[in-house]
């Protein structure tokens, strides 16, 4: 289907100051414009709109039947006949021919020349002749590279476009025939080269190939042996019978066939690669991909007019940049493919491929009456008819949007789709129009006053039905007539049709939804293919078309607001992408805050819903936060109360939304969440008691399943910064354990981080990065004991024990009471170990006087108790606590003693707090350790004896103990061993007794 819209994209036209009627004409590159009639080309510049100028012109050798200008290496290449010979010809460095008498250099392709005639060559246009061994049908130049591809009947010859350096300041250029495909059972009419990319047409066939250099896919190079006599005798019997089929009146009818990629194979078409280029050549085509086969069947309704059955106007469009920057930057010139699209056409309908990445034909364009030629721009398919141009939409921008872009059709993003149907912007009558070409702005049209053409010699229609009987068409020079025109016709720059088409879209906006949907993203497309081919433009109309774009995706989200379809949520997409506030998007909707009965469509709800839960930092006006209130009251009152906790909403009058939300339905809703909801407006409205009173209508349990509904009812985000709301403020005061669980179920649920949990934390107590509340070490205790399954365990316990460490060293007491004791944490998580009871004997030697300072001492001995505790990690950070202290003694000695440094242990308490060394050693001396017992502590109570001084008795009576438990366990041979040799003998008689008594019991 082809939508019609009756717009101006055309703009001024002017004439080209011909001296003779155009044979052939061509144009590219900045301003170069070549028009052939007979054996002489003329060149024009064209420069803005209304100015076309002679240049130069130069004689050919023949007249010239095809050519083609290349912008890279800046030529001309022409087929040109004489004397019934073709010859094909390139002209270089054609900007210096003054004059008609001007000096020509013509040289061989290939042929090196002496570097002192080089230089001659600065100042004077070059010919190169390019012989070959078949007459050349056609030919193309790559747009990028300039690269040359001619086609002859069998085969395709590719010249390289060479850069002959002759010195610093001066290069030559040159072409090399590097490549042979040979190409059986298609002769070509037209032809298409594009960076490896090879489009072939006959009367009824395209082929598209993809030159490869890696050799891994596809068909390998080899060498084209010459046909044998046998072959070239299958070939004639062929031919024969052929013929004889058509002088019987047979018909040869081939179905219509597409093949895609391998199948391509199914075709008949065999290609072959054959590499004539020099070894040391830098990119070599050492394999051919297939990518598409399509043939077409004729009508036999056209049987009897054989030009109404052939294809025209092959074309290969690359795209080479796709981004273009938000913010005005400067892209790259360097021009890199991304994607390639194919056009070729039939008379009255026209085919668009795209073949880069996959192969996929894009769009299909019905044309109201038959073609005769089509040029393909990335905005614009031109078409002419024999009275009429028409410009038709193209979706190629789309097509590289959706192909490039990863954000595409996401929340960020959106493009119009490929499938959106074609429209005729316009069809502008002309008469006798003949050929048509395009570069930039301007279209070349050449026109005859007389319609009738001149009578040419038709083959049988059974001929071209056979693939054996395709021909070029005839060449026969046409005779010349008065009544004909070449024109430049400008078209309009794509901002002022932009407006013409948004201004055109109006007319719809009340009628018919989806066509001014369809016009607008018409314009949306104009311009995105604008700003893909933006190296040109100054920066501007760069500016004028990114601010155009940008209110390109306003009106589209305008009309996917007020719109109730499936894609009615492409309105958020499109107004993120139009730079819009969401207090402009708002003031757009045509509506008021007052009307209760106003239908709001999806569209809307579906962008002010993601807005708010995105964090704009962005301040709803009073009036503005109403409306919005008053919308979701309308159309979704289930989202009101998440809608009423964004920060956008902050500025709303509390009466107001508390009046929305007594009016809801509680049926459909959360009731916890509506309770924590209106609790939160309560507090803003300054009435405590109707807060008491809602929040007393849940238990703690179902308050925190509340939160974990609706985060921003404690926690917010502005520009970047964790807020605190007030009801976090006003539970922190009244209920910190139902916030500290609150946000426990947060994390929990994956609604918060661990980062953004303390800094939440940090910023709730009007605490700086480096001091910790204590109501931020409850969190973390209850983190512990909660066992979140993504917790990381040690890093946990290294924030509890430096923050214990710390207020222990500095005696430092919580700045609120903790919400759990060392005995609570103790019996609710594994994580605290048991304390071990020679640690209580160190307690009760020293009265430590605070509780709190014995809460966070007993905390951090039961840290290390545990069974998950990683201690070494901790040591290090054990210097503020010093061994002096009884907490710094007993964290010492934990420490050590987890790591089963038992001597160094049982020195420190020696030394430190002799009652509890007997202790200690019964508890951590066993199994294979109970050999210090002997080894260790029995040798150093003694020494400790001998000492004396003030600790005397305790050493005294820890001697003895230990030589208890020494006696019990072992013989009277191995007391008798261990026992000092300058012991007195009275002293140790005792146990001597017992240890031999023991013996002789058992």
């Amino acid at each position: 289907m082809v939508q019609l819209y009756n717009l101006h994209p055309f703009g001024s036209q002017q004439v080209v100051p011909c001296q003779r009627e155009p044979e052939q004409f061509c144009c590219g590159g900045p301003d170069a414009l070549f028009v052939a009639s007979g054996c002489k080309v003329e060149a024009f510049a064209v420069q803005g709109t209304e100015l076309c100028q002679p240049r130069c012109s130069f004689s050919t050798l023949g007249r010239v039947l095809r050519m083609a200008y290349s912008e890279a290496g800046d030529y001309l290449v022409a087929i040109e006949e004489k004397s019934k010979t073709t010859f094909l010809r390139a002209y270089m460095n054609w900007r210096s021919k003054r004059t008609e008498n001007s000096r020509v250099c013509i040289r061989m392709v290939g042929h090196n020349v002496e570097a002192p005639f080089c230089e001659s060559f600065r100042d004077q246009m070059s010919i190169i002749e390019m012989p070959l061994s078949e007459a050349p049908l056609c030919i193309s130049c790559c747009p990028v590279k300039g690269d040359l591809l001619v086609g002859c009947t069998n085969k395709l010859v590719l010249f390289t476009l060479k850069y002959c350096v002759i010195n610093e300041e001066f290069s030559v250029l040159d072409f090399e025939r590097s490549l042979i495909i040979h190409i059986d059972n298609i002769i070509p009419v037209e032809i298409s080269f594009c960076v490896g990319y090879v489009a072939v047409m006959s009367d009824l066939e395209v082929l598209i190939l993809k030159l490869e250099s890696d050799p891994t896919n596809g068909e390998r190079v080899k060498h084209h042996p010459q046909k044998t006599n046998s072959q070239l005798k299958q070939m004639e019997d062929a031919s024969h019978e052929s013929s004889q089929l058509e002088a019987e009146d047979f018909v040869i009818c081939l179905k219509p066939m597409e093949l895609l990629g391998e199948k391509c194979e199914q075709s008949g078409i065999s290609v072959k690669l054959e590499s004539t280029g020099l070894a040391d050549e830098k990119v070599k085509y050492l394999s051919v991909q297939h990518l598409l086969y399509r043939r077409f069947a004729p009508d036999i309704s056209f049987y009897v007019l054989s030009d109404n059955i052939k294809l025209h106007s092959l074309q290969l469009l690359p795209i080479h940049q796709t981004g273009f920057p938000p913010d005005g930057k400067v892209l790259s010139q360097e021009k890199e493919l991304l994607s390639l699209f194919c056009f070729f056409s039939l008379p009255h309908v026209g085919y668009l491929y795209m073949v880069v990445k996959s192969v996929e034909l894009m769009s299909v364009y019905w044309y109201p009456e038959k073609s005769q030629q089509a040029v393909l721009t990335p905005q614009f398919l031109h078409v002419i008819t024999s009275q009429s141009l028409q410009c038709f939409t193209v979706r190629c921008s789309a097509a590289v949007a959706h192909e490039e872009d990863l954000y595409m059709d996401s929340t960020l993003k959106a493009c119009p789709p490929v499938s959106l149907d074609v429209c005729a912007l316009r069809i502008q009558l002309f008469i006798g129009l003949k050929a048509i070409c395009h570069f930039k702005n301007h279209i070349i049209l050449l026109t005859k006053a007389d319609p009738e053409a001149i009578p040419e010699r038709r083959e049988s229609p059974k001929r071209l039905l056979s693939r054996k009987g395709a021909s070029v068409r005839s060449r026969i020079p046409p005779i010349p007539e008065a009544g004909w025109s070449l024109y430049i016709v400008n078209t309009i720059a794509p901002v002022q049709l932009y407006k013409e088409m948004v201004d055109y879209s109006n007319t719809y906006k009340t009628v018919k939804t989806q066509s001014c949907i369809h016009l607008l993203s018409e314009a949306h497309l104009l311009l995105r293919a604008a700003l893909m081919d933006s190296s040109h433009l100054e920066p501007s109309e760069k500016a004028e078309l990114l601010e155009a774009f940008k209110e390109s995706c306003g009106h589209l989200g305008d009309c996917y607001s007020r719109l109730d379809t499936e894609q009615s949520h492409l309105a958020l997409p499109y107004y993120k992408m139009s730079g819009l506030s969401l207090a402009e998007v708002l003031a757009r909707v045509a509506c008021t805050g007052e009307c209760e009965s106003q239908k709001y469509e999806r569209g809307l709800i579906f962008y002010i819903t993601h807005s708010l839960y995105e964090n704009l930092d962005e301040e709803l006006s009073e009036e503005l936060a109403a409306k919005v209130a008053q919308i979701f009251h309308v159309a979704e009152p289930k989202q009101l109360p998440h809608v009423l906790c964004s920060p956008s909403m902050k500025n709303i009058d509390p009466l107001t939304a508390f009046h929305y939300l007594k009016t809801l339905d509680t049926c459909e809703f959360s009731p916890v969440l509506m309770t924590l909801t209106k609790a939160a407006v309560a507090l803003k409205m300054g009435d405590l008691d109707l807060y008491r009173n809602e929040m007393k209508s849940h238990s703690e349990m179902k308050l925190v399943y509340g939160f974990i509904l609706e985060p921003r009812l404690l926690i917010q985000q502005w520009k970047g910064q964790i807020i605190p709301t007030e009801l976090a403020i006003h539970l922190k005061e009244t209920q910190p354990g139902l916030l500290v669980a609150s946000v426990l179920g947060l994390q929990k649920n994956g609604k918060i981080g661990i980062e953004e949990a303390d800094s939440f934390f940090k910023v709730l107590c009007g605490k700086d990065e480096d001091t910790i509340p204590q109501l931020l070490v409850d969190f973390w205790e209850a983190q512990l004991v909660a066992c979140l399954p993504n917790m990381v365990l040690q890093e946990l316990f290294f924030k509890l024990t430096s923050q214990y460490i710390w207020r222990l060293s500095k005696r430092q007491c919580p700045d609120t009471i903790p919400l759990r004791t060392a005995e609570d944490l103790i019996n609710a998580c594994s994580h605290y170990g048991l304390v071990y009871p020679w640690v209580h004997v160190l307690l009760s030697s020293d009265s430590l006087g605070d509780k709190n300072y014995t809460e966070d001492l007993l905390k951090l001995q039961s840290l290390i108790c545990g069974p998950s505790f990683d201690v070494a990690s901790i040591i290090p950070f054990l210097e503020p606590l010093s061994e002096d202290t009884v907490a710094g003694l007993s964290a010492h000695v934990l420490c050590h003693t987890r790591l089963q440094e038992y001597e160094q242990c049982i020195d420190t308490l020696l030394e430190r707090c002799p009652e509890a060394v007997i202790a200690y050693a019964n508890q951590e001396l066993k199994e294979e350790h109970w050999i210090l017992w002997w080894k260790k502590l029995l040798p150093e109570l003694c020494q400790k004896v001998k000492c004396g001084g003030e600790k005397h008795q305790l050493y005294l009576s820890s001697l003895k103990e230990a030589l208890s438990v020494i006696a019990v366990g072992l013989d009277l041979k191995d007391f008798l061993n261990v026992l000092p040799e300058d012991g007195a003998a009275a002293f140790f008689l005792p146990y001597l007794l017992f240890c031999s008594r023991k013996k002789s019991l058992t």
